[in-house]
């Protein structure tokens, strides 16, 4: 296998793990300086040139993201996925990890345990969100800081507000999460890859310091996860849309909950807590998937004219509640059922016998009018509004003075 290492650090831990662990399996590694990259188009052939040469073929590459580099790293790992090379994460995974705000709306939908979190802008906001959220103490992130840089405890709402105001004063973007208290100073990575876990760690904050991160200092120790654990961790970094990750949750007293997913994870702290190989778990996991590199579903499905991915969802009263998938004669109107998401439950490829509930969400592929057709008359017509003739009145006011009350 021909291996790319998409990395600016070649001599830090992590790259040089990798490198090794791929030459000892007889594999040909070679470190790709990301910003050494140019990207070029043209029709129908997407390219990537590397210190002014064309890149050359490469079987399957592991993104090495650095957070500095985030919008220029991921423009190249998704032309890697244009020209069909395998990559350890995609574009869209990396993306969405990078940015915690996006990553904890992502994950708030699918039944993932995580910290309350607020997320505002305007001052008189700030104490009321607190509030909902449980009040102080508080933690105070910004929204891509990276191992431990940007976490601050704020033990009092005063506090917390003035250093939310001093932030967004140097335009700033900051998440706010309730405090677990029963995890203080300590944080569990789980090292997920494909769909296991395949190594895990506590990690444990030194002196006063509450970041348990080993770039701060914190200790770490090898642990056994439960089902609980393992599950929550898989089922984060699928939602991402990653295949490597580092999954960090806090212990709560209601089980797991999601701090981070992240996507270029370091090596070190996990190889040294767990004794494992970790790196040449990476390799091995890539080396076994070059056959089936990453594709934008939907760009694929939807180049038909005419044909669409949607989410069909089966509320309460739907004649469709009872019905197989069957007797609801999708594949005569040209719609495949492609999953079928329940509660916290996702079944892929349902059968064709399997009785749809209220509640049930179907992801689906197919003729875009014949789903369209399945959105109740009242529906449809409201997403269909039709312009209505704009009178006079109506601009003269859009342009008149304010008036405040």
């Amino acid at each position: 296998m021909k291996l790319g290492i998409l990395s600016t650090a070649p001599r830090c831990y992590s790259t040089r793990r990798l490198m090794d662990a791929a030459k000892s399996r007889g594999h040909k590694p070679s470190v790709i300086n990301t910003l050494k990259c140019s990207i070029d188009l043209q029709s129908g052939k997407p390219d990537l040139y590397y210190k002014g040469k064309p890149l050359g073929d490469y079987d399957a590459v592991i993104p090495r993201i650095g957070a500095s580099i985030t919008y220029f790293g991921t423009a190249v790992v998704r032309q890697l996925e244009q020209m069909n090379v395998f990559v350890a994460n995609t574009s869209g995974g990396i993306s969405n990890s990078r940015d915690k705000l996006r990553s904890m709306q992502i994950l708030s939908r699918h039944h993932i345990g995580m910290p309350r979190t607020t997320f505002v802008r305007d001052k008189a906001d700030v104490i009321p969100a607190i509030e909902r959220i449980g009040g102080a103490p508080v933690i105070i992130k910004l929204l891509e800081g990276t191992q431990g840089v940007g976490v601050i405890l704020a033990d009092s709402i005063k506090v917390a507000e003035a250093i939310i105001e001093t932030l967004q004063t140097a335009k700033q973007n900051v998440l706010v999460q309730g405090f677990v208290a029963e995890s203080k100073g300590r944080d569990v990575r789980a090292f997920v890859i494909g769909d296991q876990v395949i190594g895990a760690m506590r990690r444990v904050a030194q002196g006063d310091e509450f970041r348990s991160n080993v770039h701060r200092g914190g200790k770490v120790e090898n642990i056994e996860l439960d089902d609980a654990y393992r599950e929550t961790a898989v089922r984060a970094a699928q939602i991402m849309g990653l295949r490597v990750a580092g999954v960090d949750m806090l212990e709560g007293k209601n089980g797991p909950q999601v701090m981070e997913v992240n996507s270029s994870p370091g090596l070190e702290g996990i190889e040294a807590a767990t004794q494992s190989d970790i790196a040449g778990a990476i390799i091995d996991y890539c080396a076994a998937h070059t056959d089936f590199p990453e594709m934008d579903v939907r760009q694929k499905l939807t180049v038909s004219k005419g044909y669409t991915v949607s989410e069909l969802a089966i509320p309460e009263g739907s004649k469709f509640v009872g019905m197989s998938i069957t007797d609801a004669a999708f594949a005569d109107q040209d719609i495949n059922v492609l999953t079928l998401y329940r509660g916290k439950t996702v079944i892929p490829n349902p059968k064709v016998s399997r009785v749809l509930e209220s509640g049930d969400r179907l992801l689906c592929f197919g003729k875009q009018e014949a789903m369209k057709s399945m959105v109740p008359k009242k529906t449809r017509k409201k997403r269909n509004p039709e312009p209505q003739h704009l009178e006079p009145e109506m601009v003269a006011h859009a342009n008149a003075q304010p008036e405040y009350s």
